[in-house]
C-alpha cells in the first residue's frame, strides 16, 4: 500500500545544487550534498553547507543521518547524528562532519553526497510531572545493560578487526570517489 508523499517546500540557497533525491524506490533518506569542497585531516570536523533550506509541515521534522558508505569506507561520521531540522527552521541545512580515521585524510568535492535527510511525523507531548514512575521490566537498565557484545561481557573478540583494517573491512579508501560514483 502506497501513501501520498508529504509535500515539503524547498529553496535552493545555491542555485546549482541538485535537490535532495532518493537513490532507490523505498529508501527512507534523500541524499544531501555539500556545496563546498574541503579536506578533513584525521580527527578534524567541519560544518558543510548543503545549499538547501526547507519548510516542513507542522507536525513533521527532518533528521540528518550519516551515509553508511562514508562511514565504512572513510571513517566519516556526523557529530550530532541525527541532526534535527524542526518544522519552524528556515535556514540552510548544514551538516557537521568528522573524520574518525586515525591516519587518512578525507576529501569532499562540491556536490558530493554527505548525508541523508529523513522526514518523519513527530508527536508533540505534554509532560506531566509525577513523584514516581510506574514499574517496567527494563526499569533503569541502560548503557549496554542487555549485553550482546564481547566488550560488555568482558571477553576478548577479534570480530572488531574491521575497525583497525582487518579482512572484514577497515578504511582502505582515503577519498569519497567510490561513494560519489554510487558504489
Amino acid at each position: 500500500m502506497s501513501r501520498e508523499p508529504v509535500n515539503v517546500l524547498i529553496r535552493r540557497v545555491d542555485p546549482d545544487v541538485p535537490l535532495p533525491s532518493y537513490a532507490h524506490p523505498g529508501d527512507a533518506g534523500a541524499d544531501l550534498r555539500t556545496t563546498e569542497s574541503c579536506e578533513l585531516k584525521p580527527g578534524e570536523r567541519v560544518v558543510l553547507p548543503t545549499g538547501v533550506s526547507v519548510a516542513l509541515p507542522e507536525g513533521y521534522a527532518a533528521f540528518v543521518h550519516p551515509r553508511s558508505g562514508l562511514a565504512a569506507r572513510c571513517g566519516v561520521a556526523l557529530v550530532n547524528a541525527p541532526g534535527t531540522v524542526d518544522a519552524g527552521y528556515r535556514g540552510e541545512i548544514k551538516v557537521i562532519v568528522v573524520n574518525l580515521d586515525p591516519r587518512e585524510a578525507v576529501r569532499f568535492e562540491r556536490f558530493d553526497r554527505i548525508a541523508q535527510l529523513v522526514v518523519q511525523q513527530v508527536e508533540r507531548v505534554s509532560f506531566q510531572e509525577v513523584a514516581e514512575l510506574p514499574d517496567s521490566v527494563r526499569a533503569e537498565g541502560g548503557f549496554g545493560s542487555t549485553g550482546g557484545h564481547a566488550a560488555v561481557a568482558g571477553t576478548n573478540s577479534t570480530s572488531g578487526q574491521a575497525a583497525v583494517g582487518g579482512t572484514t573491512g577497515g578504511n582502505r579508501y582515503a577519498s569519497v570517489v567510490s561513494d560519489r560514483e554510487g558504489q
